[in-house]
């Protein structure tokens, strides 16, 4: 491979990256802004607030952005592989499947608990009717 091609190649990896992190960090931004607005409108609504909702919706767009993430970094190792970069991906990685998989876990725990409590309020509705 020639250098004007490979200098070709590498810049469009990092914009990549740079496309990929971006789309992360929006994704997050965009699940914050959700969860905000529904952390909000639970405050002054004057019902019985459920937190477990908006955290899992929370969740659930914090894991898709370290998923994001974690996709960045591979490309960035992918266009300067030393072993510096790649210890510090495998570092990155650990970290961030170690978050994804324990937010993945509390998700499910969460969504149990919300079942659960919504079979609670169905059979006292219809031991109530």
């Amino acid at each position: 491979m020639n250098a004007s091609a490979e200098n070709f190649t590498m810049s469009l990896v990092q914009w990549l990256r740079l496309g990929v992190e971006i789309t992360g960090a929006g994704t997050i931004a965009i699940g914050s802004a959700i969860s905000l607005y529904r952390f909000v409108r639970a405050l002054f609504s004057g019902q019985e607030m459920d937190f477990n909702a908006i955290r899992l919706t929370l969740s659930r767009y914090l894991a898709l952005a370290l998923e994001f993430q974690l996709g960045a970094d591979i490309l960035s190792t992918a266009v300067a592989p030393n072993w510096q970069e790649i210890g510090k991906l495998g570092a990155i990685a650990v970290i961030r499947t170690g978050l994804n998989f324990f937010l993945s876990k509390e998700m499910q725990e969460e969504k149990k608990a919300s079942a659960g409590e919504a079979d609670v309020q169905a059979k006292i509705n219809t031991k109530t009717v």
